[in-house]
């Protein structure tokens, strides 16, 4: 057998030691008592008597050993046939052959840091009682650990798998340690880790198979590199899991995986797909300053939480399907077209970057595997008790609006000052915001009732903060410091733009309200002239910025009952004018001189005046004065400034009330 050459003097007693010439000359392998040189340079007599003194479950020490499977023949339980081991020390030691610990039952420690296996090492239905350490061990050929229990930690720091590692169905009970391990084909397919799983910095040069798995603890893949596929799909996660800063180079298949605790894939590399489909997060999942590169397709996934993709970069045309009661987007970057088909969640986009066409839907039914069961509905266990399917976006501050499309979206407390191109965006659907209160309020023992209106979460914030402020108006959510800052000021331009969204989609009656909006805000900016308030706060009070037919009626009634009734007291002369033709005889020419007098002010008591012949012929002038036409009716000097001054209001209001009424039927 060959000797392993000795970089440094190892610290137990060796083969090689004083040694100058021949074979055990730079042997390292561990001395067998009483003998001086290793298992490997033992005479043969002393060799098949060291191994016929072993017995099943013996400790053993072969430290830096190159040895064939003599040894475990020798260490065979007669009652199963396999080896059974106490604590077994193979650190630095070298298998020239097939390594076959198969079945094999390690009651003590097993250590084999350093080793190196140059074929086949078969740890098929091993069981290891105690803690099994391969820490910076090389696996030239097939390392073979199918059906192995763990049932101390297994640790595997370092470890390099040259040829296909196998850990079908293995049981890892404790802690699982492949942190910077580099495997070049891995099979832990229905694995079962019971202990935190540790691959932090493992390198996978090909595929990585994790379908079925169980990790009951931890699952630590921080910084771990799947060059191939990493198949994960219906792997259980039942504690934290943490891919924080991995790169998947090919295909991460996730599919039906289930994530009980909180999920950290926070800037992780997804260059090849990214599958998604019917995954299903209890808490948190975190894909803060990921990449995408080509995604295609994420999801449909379900989180009976938060789904963080703030920072994430879609770097190709995706489609993002998701169930969560929260989706936090905050400078979020597609490079491309997208597409987020959503249920149940408050989203936050927040100085998102939208470069092309994106839409963003509310999705009414459930979502469908479109791999599973035909017809079949991807499961929201995750979020029962969520209030209907309703997406609510919160916040587009910040956000490029020219290519969004926004369809069936609760807009009530969506936050829009700074939002840029904001007059582009494209409502679809039903989309709904904040209305005014509804009730009539009492404020300083007078009644104020406000319309209903679509309004701005930001101007309830607004309201609300005023001293004068009536119940109903909804106060700011706590951390949103920057609502204190908006004003009228900020708040016109954004009704502003919404208003000609809305005129620009041919929908008329609803751009009314942000008109309103609009000119509510100018009436309160108290930067704005006081000339150019008090014409708004008339024009408010007539008819409500041309909006509310109703006003602008009432104060055409009041202005017509009032003519009418200066007209009927003050107006009309006290009788009505008799023609009287005076004639002279001349000749042979008759003159016929008319003359007019004067009409004369009524001087009778004012009951007297309020009779039905006098309010026939002023009806007669009110009418005609909201015509804008003349009454040819006779009247005081105070009936005719009343007549003017009519004549220049009454259609006036009359034009605001027409107007009101086609702006909300205008198509």
């Amino acid at each position: 057998m060959a000797s392993t050459p000795a970089p440094v003097v190892p610290d137990w007693p060796y083969c090689g030691d004083g040694v100058t010439s021949g074979d055990r000359a730079g042997c390292i392998g561990r001395s067998v008592d009483p003998h001086p040189a290793c298992l490997a340079h033992l005479s043969g007599p002393d060799r098949d008597a060291h191994l016929a003194s072993l017995n099943a479950g013996d400790d053993i020490d072969h430290r830096g050993t190159s040895f064939t499977d003599q040894l475990l023949n020798a260490l065979s339980d007669p009652t199963t046939n396999h080896p059974r081991l106490g604590d077994a020390r193979f650190e630095s030691a070298t298998f020239t052959g097939n390594a076959d610990f198969e079945s094999a039952d390690f009651t003590g420690d097993a250590r084999f840091h350093l080793a190196i296996f140059t074929r086949n090492a078969w740890f098929e239905s091993a069981t290891f009682t105690r803690e099994a350490q391969f820490d910076s061990v090389t696996f030239t050929g097939t390392a073979g650990f199918g059906s192995v229990t763990f049932n101390g930690a297994a640790r595997f720091h370092s470890a390099t798998f040259a040829g296909e590692a196998w850990f079908l169905l293995a049981t890892f009970t404790d802690a699982a340690v492949f942190t910077s391990a580099t495997f070049t084909d891995a099979g832990f397919r229905a694995a079962t880790f019971t202990g935190t799983a540790y691959f932090e910095s493992a390198s996978f040069d090909h595929d990585a198979r994790f379908a079925s798995a169980t990790f009951a603890g931890t699952a630590q893949f921080r910084s771990a590199t799947f060059a191939g596929t990493a198949d994960f799909g219906s792997a259980t996660f039942d504690g934290p899991t943490r891919f924080h800063l991995a790169t998947f180079t090919g295909t991460a298949d996730f599919e039906s995986a289930t994530f009980a605790g909180v999920a950290d894939f926070g800037s992780t590399i997804f260059t090849g797909i990214a599958d998604f489909e019917a995954a299903g997060f209890t808490e948190d999942v975190d894909f803060g300053e990921a990449v995408f590169e080509r995604a295609g397709e994420l999801g449909p996934l379900v989180c009976g939480n938060t789904v963080f993709l703030s920072g994430v970069r879609f770097g190709g045309p995706v489609t993002l399907s998701i169930a969560a009661r929260r989706l936090e987007c905050h400078r979020t970057r597609w490079e491309s077209t997208a597409a987020l088909r959503l249920r149940h969640a408050d989203v936050d986009f927040a100085h998102a970057v939208f470069e092309y066409p994106m839409s963003i839907a509310a999705e009414q039914a459930h979502f469908r595997h479109s791999r599973g069961v035909r017809g079949s509905g991807v499961p929201e266990d995750s979020i029962a008790g969520a209030t209907g399917s309703g997406v609510r976006i919160v916040s587009l501050r910040g956000v490029d609006a020219a290519h969004l499309v926004l369809a069936d979206i609760d807009l009530t407390d969506c936050q829009f000052t700074g939002t840029v191109h904001l007059d582009q965006i494209r409502l679809e659907g039903n989309c709904t915001f904040a209305i005014v209160p509804a009730r009539t309020q009492w404020r300083r023992l007078r009644p104020q009732r406000f319309t209903q209106r679509r309004t701005l979460a930001e101007e309830h914030h607004w309201r609300s903060r005023q001293p004068t402020a009536v119940p109903g108006w909804q106060q700011a959510a706590a951390g949103t410091g920057h609502a204190e800052h908006v004003g009228p000021a900020q708040l016109a331009p954004v009704y502003r733009a919404l208003r000609k969204a809305f005129e620009d989609s041919k929908n008329e009656p609803d751009a009314a309200d942000f008109y309103y909006g609009e000119m509510e805000m100018r009436r309160h900016d108290h930067d704005r002239p006081r000339a150019e308030r008090a014409l708004l706060a008339a024009y408010w009070a007539l008819s409500g910025y041309g909006l509310r037919a109703t006003r602008a009626v009432v104060w055409l009634l009041l202005a017509m009952t009032g003519t009418l009734l200066v007209t009927m007291l003050w107006g009309l002369p006290a009788d009505s004018w008799k023609p009287e033709t005076v004639g002279s005889l001349s000749g042979r020419q008759v003159r016929l001189p008319t003359g007019k007098p004067d009409p004369v002010n009524p001087t009778n008591a004012l009951q007297e005046r309020l009779s039905t012949k006098r309010f026939e012929g002023s009806l007669r002038v009110v009418v005609n004065s909201v015509i804008f036409r003349s009454s040819d009716q006779d009247l005081t000097t105070a009936g005719t400034y009343t007549e003017m001054a009519s004549r220049l209001t009454e259609p006036v209001l009359l034009g605001l009330a027409v107007l009101a009424i086609r702006g909300r039927i205008k198509r």
